[in-house]
C-alpha cells in the first residue's frame, strides 16, 4: 500500500500549530486561541477525508488487522524500529473523537485561560497529537513514545492551570501523582514490550518492533511467558483506564485540571487504555486473556459499584464525574473479556458516547464555576429558575451519562450486557443493577444543582442576576448533543466502519476462548475421577 500522507500530518498539524501558538504568545492573547482551534479543525478535517477515502472491509482469514492507509519511514533501522504509521475502523473513529474534543477544549478554554496562553495550547495541542499518535502507531516502540510523550504536556496542564486547593498546592500534587502512575504503569508495560522483542530476538535472529512481526512472535509464546507478557501489558493499560484499584490519581487529577484538562482526561485519554487493550492485548496473548478474563471482569464489576458509590458520596461536581468515569470503564473490561462482536461494537459505541457526555459534563462543571465560583453541590441551588439553557442541556448530559434511551450511552450499554449475557450471566445481572445506582447520583447532581433555593452563603460571591450560556457555550454543547443523539438513533454509522476491526479480533480471541475453557473443563472432570 502507498504511503499515505494524510496519517503523519495528524500529528504533526497540533503539534506545529502549538508551537505556533506559543511562538506568538507575546503578540496577542487572543492569536494563540485562534491559531489552536484552526489547528484543530484541520485535524479533524483530514480524519474526515480519511473516513471518506477510506475502505473499512474485512478479509477472512487474515492474521492481521485489515488497514484502510499506511505510512512507513525507516527510523532507526539497526533495531528494527520505523514510523510505521496504519489506520483502520477502530483507530479512525478515536482519531476523530480526538479530534472533535480538541475543537471543543479549546472552544471552552477561551475565557477560562488568562496567563501564558500560548503555552498553556502548546501543552494542550501537544498532548492531543500525542493521542492521536498512539492511535496511529503499530511500531511498538513508536506507540510507547506517544504514550509517555502526552504525559508531560498534561503534567503542565494540570500543574500551572489546575484549580487551588486550600493549601494552594493540591494541584502540583494531582499532577505528580497522575505522572507517577502513570510513569510507573508505563514502565511496566514497557518490560512487556522489550519481552517480546527480546524473544522474537531468541527465535529469529532480527530485532523488531513493528506489529505484525511481534503479533506473530507473541503467538509462538510457551504459556508461561505469555501470561506474564500479558500481566505487563494489562497494568500499563489499567492504571490509564482505571481499574480498581488503580485508579488513585482520577478523582485528583480531575478536581484540579483545568476544564480543558478534564475534557482531555475524561474524554479521549481514557479511551487509549481501552484502545491498548484491543489493539495489543486480546490479539497478542489471546489464551492468556481467556484465562485472566474471569478476574478482569471481576475488577471491572468492583469498580463499577465503587466508582457509583463514591460518586453518590461526592459534593465537589467534579469528583463526582471523575468518580462516575471509573464506574462506566468497569463495562469496558466486560465488553472487552466477553470478547464477542456484540460486546465489542457496543463498546466502541460507549467509547464514543461517554467520550462527548463526560465531556461535556465536565465542560458544564466548569461553566458553572465560572458563575457560582464554587463546584460543591452543598452550595448551589435553583439555578433553574434563574438561567434559561445551562439547565436544559445539565439535565441532558446527565441523562445521557446514566444511559436514558435514545442516546449513545444506551446503545453501548445496551449491546454490551446483550453480548455478554450468554456466556456471563451472573456478571451481567450484577453490572445490569449498578446502573440503578448512575440513576441515583445522576439524580443527586441534577436536584442539588438546578432545584431548591439559591445557597444564601454563596449568593452573595456571585453577580445577580447570573449570566446565562454564551452563543460560544451553546453551540460547544449543541455539538455534544447532537453527537449523543445520532449515537443514539443511527448508531449504524458508526458500527459500519469499526464492524471489520472487531470481527478480526473475535475471530482472533473466540477460537481460543473455546479451547481454553474446553481444556479448564476437562481438567475440572479428571480431578472430579480421582477423586471419585
Amino acid at each position: 500500500m502507498e504511503n499515505n500522507l494524510i496519517l503523519p500530518a495528524l500529528i504533526l498539524v497540533p503539534f506545529i500549530a502549538g508551537f505556533a501558538c506559543w511562538l506568538v504568545d507575546k503578540l496577542d492573547k487572543t492569536l494563540p486561541r485562534w491559531i489552536a482551534l484552526i489547528g484543530m479543525l484541520i485535524t479533524l478535517g483530514l480524519g474526515l477525508a480519511l473516513w471518506q477515502s477510506g475502505t473499512y472491509t474485512y478479509e477472512l482469514g487474515s492474521k492481521v488487522p485489515t488497514w484502510s492507509a499506511e505510512f512507513y519511514l525507516p527510523w532507526i533501522k539497526s533495531l528494527g524500529i520505523g514510523i510505521h504509521l496504519a489506520v483502520d475502523g477502530l483507530s479512525l473513529l478515536m482519531v476523530l473523537l480526538t479530534a472533535l474534543l480538541g475543537v471543543l477544549a479549546v472552544g471552552c478554554s477561551w475565557g477560562e485561560i488568562q496567563k501564558n496562553v500560548g503555552f498553556f495550547h502548546l501543552n494542550l495541542l501537544w498532548s492531543l497529537g500525542g493521542v492521536i499518535g498512539v492511535f496511529l502507531a503499530i511500531d511498538l516502540f513508536l506507540f510507547f513514545f506517544f504514550w509517555e510523550m502526552m504525559l508531560v504536556p498534561i503534567y503542565f496542564l494540570i500543574a500551572l492551570w489546575g484549580h487551588k486547593g486550600s493549601n494552594g498546592r493540591s494541584r502540583v500534587y494531582a499532577a505528580t501523582k497522575f505522572f507517577l502512575y502513570t510513569q510507573i504503569a508505563g514502565l511496566v508495560m514497557l518490560i512487556g514490550i522489550l519481552g517480546l522483542v527480546v524473544y522474537g530476538y531468541m527465535m529469529t535472529g532480527m530485532i523488531g518492533f513493528d506489529y505484525n512481526y511481534l503479533l506473530a512472535v507473541a503467538n509462538r509464546l510457551p504459556a508461561g511467558f505469555a501470561y506474564g507478557f500479558m500481566i505487563c501489558f494489562f497494568i500499563g493499560f489499567a492504571v490509564k483506564l482505571p481499574v480498581f484499584p488503580l485508579h488513585g490519581w482520577l478523582p485528583d487529577a480531575h478536581a484540579q485540571a483545568p476544564t480543558a484538562g478534564s475534557v482531555d482526561l475524561a474524554g479521549i485519554l481514557i479511551k487509549t487504555a481501552a484502545y491498548g487493550l484491543l489493539r495489543f492485548v486480546i490479539p497478542f496473548f489471546p489464551a492468556a486473556s481467556a484465562q485472566f478474563a474471569d478476574i478482569a471482569i471481576i475488577f471491572g464489576l468492583i469498580g463499577i459499584f465503587y466508582g457509583a458509590w463514591c460518586a453518590y458520596q461526592q459534593t465537589d461536581m467534579k469528583r463526582l464525574l471523575a468518580y462516575t468515569s471509573i464506574s462506566h470503564m468497569g463495562f469496558i473490561l466486560l465488553a472487552i473479556y466477553a470478547g464477542n462482536i456484540l460486546t465489542f461494537q457496543g463498546l466502541m459505541i460507549m467509547m464514543l458516547a461517554h467520550g462527548l457526555s463526560s465531556a461535556a459534563l465536565f465542560i458544564m462543571s466548569g461553566q458553572i464555576y465560572e458563575r457560582l465560583h464554587t463546584r460543591d453541590l452543598r452550595l448551589m441551588g435553583g439555578l433553574r429558575g434563574q438561567l434559561q439553557y445551562l439547565p436544559f442541556f445539565l439535565m441532558f448530559f446527565v441523562a445521557a451519562l446514566v444511559g436514558v434511551p435514545g442516546l449513545g450511552n444506551f446503545i453501548g450499554e445496551f449491546l454490551i450486557l446483550m453480548g455478554s449475557f450468554n456466556k456471563y450471566p451472573a456478571f451481567t445481572i450484577l453490572a445490569s443493577i449498578s446502573l440503578v445506582f448512575a440513576g441515583l447520583y445522576g439524580l443527586i447532581l441534577i436536584h442539588r444543582a438546578l432545584f431548591g433555593e439559591p445557597n444564601p452563603e454563596q449568593k452573595q460571591h456571585y453577580t445577580s442576576p447570573l449570566k446565562d450560556l454564551s452563543a460560544r457555550e451553546v453551540v460547544i454543547l449543541m455539538i455534544c448533543a447532537i453527537g449523543l443523539v445520532w449515537l443514539g438513533i443511527f448508531p449504524q454509522t458508526f458500527l459500519d466502519v469499526s464492524h471489520s476491526s472487531m470481527q478480526w479480533l473475535v475471530n482472533s480471541y473466540v477460537p481460543v476462548q473455546e479451547v481454553v475453557e474446553t481444556v479448564q473443563q476437562t481438567a475440572t472432570q479428571l480431578d472430579h475421577v480421582e477423586i471419585q
